[in-house]
């Protein structure tokens, strides 16, 4: 599943997003890239594809997409506010939703009247109205400031004043970001909602069949799909902007647009920059990611609601594992790391042929790879010092918070910025149900992770478990905290700094004393690691300008962007992927595994298969481009009708964080006719599918 990652180009964790051109671009293969869209790939598909979309068809498909804070993606489907995205995406809101006693993960759901429909606890859905580029405002702010850290202030504080000014101007969201390595800063501006109604799922099974050992495969035969209803002002959302729904679907051969939020990718990154991916980061990440399964899973054996309660946790880590896995095997593999060394050296030659831009341009690469050196010590830090504990952080959210919005805007950490507060605070208050006992579990395991990585006079763990016996303090932590309670969280927030200082609460003084260990390590970063990289990536990206032109895509930052391709099988296993795959496949699959888990069916494909028409097509791949956090984006066909539906990509696109291969590098999504096929016959969701093909 291509599950949201944290951007690469926040490297600091959430404590914590008149020269003429000498050369052509680089060569890039036809559907390669994440197009921003102000400067989508026109001359590609007037050269390729003889396709000249309009200024109108990009604005709708902009304006029909969505992106959720669960990390995934979106769009709007009908006139009435449905939303369609992955069951994988929405999984988090039916966790949170679900008891002992309703299980939505295990059993699905479906609302057959509005009075049905399930609201989410926390979901926030935002949708891209308006960009503008604010570069010259956020690089003047710097601009004859030799000191790297006064610089890099100055620059956050523009960024801060930019967002509230926004903010306060249109009432929107407002998030100022970087592109082509901070050659680029734009203004986006989204319209926020947060009152989101589940109205179908289908069961895991259905939605994820084949379980861990199919994730990151081809052929699949996954009904991965959820959808959900906005509703502003207490009345489903009326829009224009919507993608109709394709009665043929995609078909082989035909050209596919993907619009969606990709997470993160590396492909800019210097080579100092990637062998730190590989010879530390992904190994710490690794590590820290396979002691949380192996404790997770233990916890579920225990029981039925034990697995139900870590169920989305191990789905997470399992998907996030299997990512690190791949991009290891790829900055492991020798073709890969000699295309990346000839794109530097090449770049670098170009460079230091013009004796002007050598001059401003030709210590980048030099200046990044001190900077990392810098950064190798602190990144085992920051990966293990992660608290996974659902009230620790709000503790600590809600000791910094208050301490944060007293001071100017400019001088907040990132995360307190004017512009982000109502986001942040709608998070907070949560309603979501917290389990003390996996708190205990996670909270405990992860001090003893510090413990064993860091030392045992790990600062952190000094200040949560003061007395030295981790399991015993970590229970008094969580049996004496009020901070399940929405009510009193908020009564926190809202007393402000005084409430949080005189606050009794364990938890709560427990973040106390982290708090400053954790700003410690957030300047620590950011004045000696990102003062550095911050100009020295934007130099590098302004020479890649002068060099290439802008005829190429920035790295992906979870913003909107516009990929393309083909319906496409490809060669793998000594064989040929077919481009897509039918119910007949599902219920093969099943048969040759004699119908045990993970390829076991479910009640409703078992009851439904004669009803099916079996040859309907369930998922298939194409060429386009995409990483995490395009889980749930709309495939869409010429006409601007919805396709598909993205949810995975295949085993050989997990070198995607680096390079891209169009022989090999898949999107694998299910098919618009397979959805409709799906909710008429085997869950009798008619209405839903008469809404979706625009018959009522």
């Amino acid at each position: 599943m291509r599950a949201f990652m944290f951007p690469r180009t926040l490297r600091l964790l959430a404590l914590f997003p008149a020269t003429l051109l000498m050369s052509a671009a680089p060569a890039i293969h036809a559907e390669e890239g994440m197009w921003t869209f102000d400067n989508p790939p026109l001359k590609q598909l007037a050269v390729k594809y003889n396709f000249h979309p309009t200024q109108a068809w990009f604005d709708h498909l902009r304006l029909s997409s969505v992106r959720l804070n669960d990390g995934g993606s979106g769009s709007f489907v009908s006139p009435d506010g449905l939303l369609l995205t992955n069951h994988h995406v929405a999984r988090g809101q039916l966790q949170k939703n679900s008891t002992a006693e309703h299980d939505y993960l295990r059993d699905g759901f479906y609302a057959r009247t509005s009075e049905d429909e399930m609201k989410s606890p926390d979901l926030e859905v935002n949708v891209l109205v308006a960009m503008e580029d604010v570069t010259a405002r956020v690089q003047g702010a710097a601009r004859g400031i030799t000191d790297e850290t006064r610089a890099l202030k100055a620059r956050d504080a523009e960024i801060a004043a930019i967002e509230n000014e926004s903010k306060d101007k249109t009432g929107l969201r407002s998030d100022v970001v970087s592109f082509y390595n901070g050659s680029e800063y734009w203004l986006y501006r989204y319209k926020a909602y947060t009152d989101v109604r589940l109205v179908f799922a289908p069961e895991q099974q259905a939605a994820f069949y084949g379980g861990d050992p199919d994730n990151f495969t081809y052929p699949r035969y996954d009904l991965d799909m959820a959808l959900f209803r906005i509703y502003e002002n207490g009345k489903p959302l009326h829009t224009e902007n919507y993608l109709r729904w394709s009665a043929k679907g995609a078909a082989p051969g035909e050209l596919i647009f993907i619009s969606g939020h990709p997470g993160s990718t590396a492909r800019q990154e210097t080579m100092a920059q990637l062998l730190v991916d590989k010879e530390v980061r992904i190994p710490a990440m690794t590590s820290y990611l396979e002691r949380r399964i192996a404790i997770a899973q233990a916890y579920a054996a225990q029981g039925p609601e034990q697995a139900r309660q870590v169920g989305s946790v191990i789905f997470g880590l399992q998907n996030s594992l299997k990512v690190y896995l791949g991009r290891a095997e790829a900055l492991n593999d020798k073709v890969i790391l000699a295309k990346k060394q000839a794109e530097e050296s090449d770049f670098r030659k170009k460079v230091a042929a013009n004796p002007e831009w050598q001059k401003l341009y030709g210590n980048s690469w030099d200046t990044v790879a001190h900077a990392e050196e810098l950064a190798k010590p602190l990144i085992e830090q920051q990966i293990f010092h992660r608290i996974d504990s659902r009230l620790f952080t709000l503790a600590l959210q809600i000791v910094q918070s208050v301490a944060e919005t007293q001071k100017p805007d400019g001088q907040r950490l990132p995360q307190f910025h004017e512009a982000g507060l109502s986001s942040l605070r709608y998070q907070m208050l949560s309603p979501a149900p917290i389990y003390p006992s996996t708190e205990k579990l996670f909270l405990a395991a992860g001090l003893k992770l510090m413990q064993e990585k860091l030392g045992k006079n790990d600062a952190y763990v000094r200040a949560i478990a003061q007395g030295g016996d981790v399991d015993k303090e970590v229970n008094e932590l969580v049996d004496g905290t009020k901070l399940a309670d929405p009510a009193f969280r908020k009564s926190l927030l809202d007393g402000g700094e005084a409430a949080v200082a005189a606050s009794t609460d364990p938890m709560i003084a427990a973040a106390r004393r982290v708090d400053p260990i954790a700003r410690a390590a957030f300047h620590q970063m950011h004045d000696t690691v990102e003062s550095v990289l911050t100009p020295a990536g934007e130099k590098l990206g302004k020479a890649r300008f002068l060099v290439y032109g802008k005829g190429a895509y920035p790295d992906a930052t979870f913003t909107l962007r516009l990929s393309y391709g083909t319906v496409d099988g490809y060669p793998y296993n000594g064989t040929v992927a077919p481009p897509f795959t039918t119910y007949y496949g599902l219920y093969d699959r099943a048969a040759s595994f004699s119908n045990q888990p993970p390829f076991n069916l479910t009640a409703h494909q078992v009851a439904g298969r004669d009803k099916l028409d079996l040859t309907t097509p369930l998922d298939f791949v194409s060429t386009g481009d995409i990483i995490g956090g395009n889980s749930g984006s709309p495939v869409v066909n010429r006409e601007g009708e919805l396709a598909g539906l993205i949810f995975d990509g295949n085993i050989e696109s997990l070198a995607g964080d680096f390079v891209y291969d169009g022989t090999r590098n898949r999107a694998v999504a299910v098919h618009s006719v397979g959805m409709i096929e799906g909710l008429r016959k085997l869950y009798g969701a008619d209405a839903l599918a008469d809404e979706l093909q625009g018959k009522r």
